[in-house]
């Protein structure tokens, strides 16, 4: 199983407050709206089948779902699950949640969707090039698959863990691990091997003064990364 127990117990403990905007996932919360414009200006969600891999609680997936996608969303984490599913009685939203990994759902349903995404989870898997190339064989011929992480450098080490985890305390300390950071270029060749053709490449950048996220072309620390498999 590609999937880290310690990552998984890790996130389940705080899985209740997966919806909780001033918890310790106020950063996703904060940058959701800015996810979803990008994704949605790249590819329109409307009327389109979207799966989300490591959905979490699910802002990501509802999120898309209010846009007018028809949602799978996937995560191995079982309290994140329940937590997602039960917040759909809240938003009165439709998506389709599974326990299930990427790729054990590629195996099932290969060349399905019309995009995938997988944001802020590769950082948190031993073997995340499975992940690219799961991600790669469950999106239809010329469909879109989204990705975000963090890079890898010292500029990245002293914001996403000394700032955000030390200083500022806008995560839990522990959340990320530096060594499983992954350059751009890393990313890129991961999609290459896999028939995914580089789009656009952006930073997300976090102003400590104004406490506001912006996407920039600054992707030294956060950066998105959107793909289209070859036809």
């Amino acid at each position: 199983m590609n999937a880290d127990p310690s990552e998984l117990q890790k996130f389940g403990d705080m899985a209740h407050h997966w919806w909780d905007p001033e918890s310790e996932f106020r950063p996703l919360h904060e940058i959701n709206p800015l996810r979803l414009d990008w994704i949605d200006s790249l590819f329109p969600l409307q009327g389109k089948v979207v799966l989300d891999v490591g959905c979490g609680g699910g802002l990501l997936s509802e999120g898309m779902a209010a846009r007018g996608a028809q949602v799978t969303g996937i995560d191995l984490g079982e309290k994140a699950l329940s937590v997602a599913k039960l917040h759909l009685h809240e938003s009165g939203l439709n998506v389709d949640y599974r326990l299930i990994s990427a790729e054990a759902m590629a195996l099932e349903m290969p060349a399905q969707f019309d995009a995938v995404t997988c944001l802020e989870m590769l950082e948190h898997v031993p073997d995340p090039a499975s992940i690219v190339k799961a991600c790669a064989t469950l999106v239809k011929p010329g469909g879109h698959v989204f990705f975000s992480t963090l890079n890898r450098n010292p500029k990245s080490y002293l914001l996403s863990i000394i700032g955000a985890e030390y200083l500022l305390r806008m995560l839990p300390r522990g959340t990320h691990d530096y060594a499983k950071f992954i350059k751009p270029s890393e990313l890129a060749r991961h999609c290459r091997s896999n028939d995914l053709a580089l789009g656009e490449l952006t930073g997300l950048t976090y102003n400590p003064l104004t406490r506001a996220y912006a996407l920039s072309k600054d992707t030294d620390v956060n950066y998105l990364m959107h793909t289209r498999r070859h036809v």
